[in-house]
């Protein structure tokens, strides 16, 4: 891990904010904005480390904004969480395989076709049968993911956004579920060894960004309409994941 001098404070406080806001909006997406700068200058390891701890502080906050909501449908989220601790021991297993370029790479990829696809829609699609056994899917897949690099909500948001619920049902289910799910992960990080003194020196630097750009976050979420909500998120995942593979492209 590098010395965390003026340059790296820079960039793990523009991580800790770009993740802060974006979960204090949605209740999820921390490590697909904080890993774009994380990555620039550590190992995914430690990278993906500083971005778990990252959501589960930021989305403690998140939990109190749509704490009704879960308390309304509690085995819902259930659905969605327990095969989701299922998935995160494989992703862990995967993470020490996957080198920082690669990393970068499949998020990059995974934004844009998100992005792409749903962000010029007029209208989402709207499934009114319940689904259930996708519901579990999509939480296993998400476990995996948050081993793999703290995106425990990419699958879920994506299947979650099609489902037609109220903004606040679809936040409880993620806002819970990734905070379950990232809490697992950093477990078995910290088995690993991710959380040496240098990596706790450098989220001392991520926190206070994380926490008050979380903030900024759930101020917007209450100020913004459902459909503006959806779109704003979608269109930010794309602009991410182009602007990702455009520096991949100049560096090469």
């Amino acid at each position: 891990m590098p010395r965390v001098n003026m340059e790296t404070v820079v960039f793990l406080a523009l991580g800790g904010c770009a993740g802060g806001f974006v979960n204090g909006l949605s209740g999820m997406g921390t490590a697909l904005f904080a890993l774009t700068f994380f990555l620039l200058k550590f190992d995914p390891e430690t990278a993906v480390a500083l971005a778990a701890l990252l959501a589960v502080l930021a989305g403690i906050q998140g939990m109190w904004v749509v704490r009704g909501e879960i308390r309304a449908d509690l085995r819902r989220v259930l659905r969605f969480i327990l095969p989701g601790l299922a998935g995160v021991p494989l992703g862990l297993l995967l993470l020490g395989r996957v080198d920082a370029d690669l990393l970068r790479r499949l998020i990059a990829v995974s934004l844009v076709l998100y992005g792409g696809y749903f962000g010029f829609r007029k209208a989402l699609p709207r499934l009114e049968r319940p689904h259930r056994w996708i519901d579990r899917s999509a939480g296993f897949v998400g476990g995996v993911m948050g081993g793999l690099a703290s995106l425990s909500g990419l699958v879920p948001v994506i299947w979650l956004s099609m489902r037609g619920w109220p903004r606040g049902e679809t936040r409880a289910v993620l806002q819970s579920f990734n905070l379950v799910i990232l809490l697992f992960a950093i477990c078995g990080l910290a088995l690993k060894g991710a959380y040496g003194r240098e990596t706790l020196e450098a989220f001392a630097v991520v926190l206070p960004a994380g926490i008050v750009a979380a903030q900024a976050g759930i101020f917007v979420f209450h100020r913004i309409t459902d459909a503006q909500f959806q779109r704003l998120l979608i269109l930010l995942c794309l602009c991410l994941g182009i602007g990702m593979l455009l520096r991949d492209a100049l560096a090469g």
